[in-house]
C-alpha cells in the first residue's frame, strides 16, 4: 500500500496507526476465485485510480460523510471535505483543479476561494476571514483508491479566555 500524506508525498510504509497486519492483501477464496482485498480498518475503498479523471474532482459518500477526490496532473490523489466552508454548499468536487507555484489547489465554484489540496488552507480568501477545508489521507492499493476519514474537531464552546 502506498500512503500519500497530507503534503502529497508518497510514503512507502503506512503510518503508525495502521499495523502491518491490517494492510489490505490479495487473497483467494476457497473456490479459488480472486476476491477484492478488504481495506485495512479505518480505510474505505472509494474507486479505481483509473476511474478518476486528471485535473477533475469527483464526490463520494463515505459513512454519511461527503468527500471530494481529486487526481492532479502529476498523478497524485487528494481527498477533502465536499462542503465549501465559505458557502456551506457541497460543491468542491466541481471546483477548478490547478496549482500555484507547484502547490496543488482547487478553486471553489461558489465564491472562488482557492484551497491547498495538501493542507486544506485557503490561499485566496476573496476578502473574507480565512477558513480551511478538512483533508483526508489517501492510499492506493492494487489500483484501488482508499480514504481514511479524519474526524472533525469539535468547535470550542464559549469564550476561550
Amino acid at each position: 500500500m502506498t500512503i500519500v500524506d497530507a503534503a502529497g508525498t508518497d510514503a512507502m510504509t503506512p503510518d503508525a496507526e495502521t499495523p502491518a497486519a491490517a494492510l489490505p492483501t490479495t487473497a483467494l477464496s476457497t473456490t479459488a476465485l480472486p476476491t477484492a482485498p478488504a481495506p485495512a480498518p479505518g480505510w474505505t475503498r472509494i474507486c479505481r485510480v483509473d476511474d478518476l479523471l486528471v485535473e477533475r474532482g469527483v464526490a463520494a459518500l463515505v459513512d454519511g460523510h461527503q468527500i471530494a477526490l481529486f487526481r492532479t496532473f502529476d498523478g497524485r490523489i487528494y481527498a477533502t471535505d465536499q462542503i465549501d466552508p465559505f458557502s456551506g454548499a457541497a460543491v468542491l468536487a466541481r471546483g477548478i483543479v490547478g496549482d500555484r507555484a507547484g502547490v496543488p489547489t482547487v478553486a471553489s465554484p461558489m465564491y472562488k476561494q482557492v484551497f491547498d489540496l495538501r493542507t486544506g488552507a485557503c490561499l485566496d480568501t476573496q476578502g473574507k476571514a480565512p477558513l480551511t477545508v478538512r483533508v483526508h489521507p489517501v492510499a492506493v492499493s492494487d489500483g484501488d483508491v482508499l480514504v481514511r476519514i479524519v474526524p472533525a474537531v469539535p468547535a470550542a464552546e464559549g469564550d476561550p479566555r
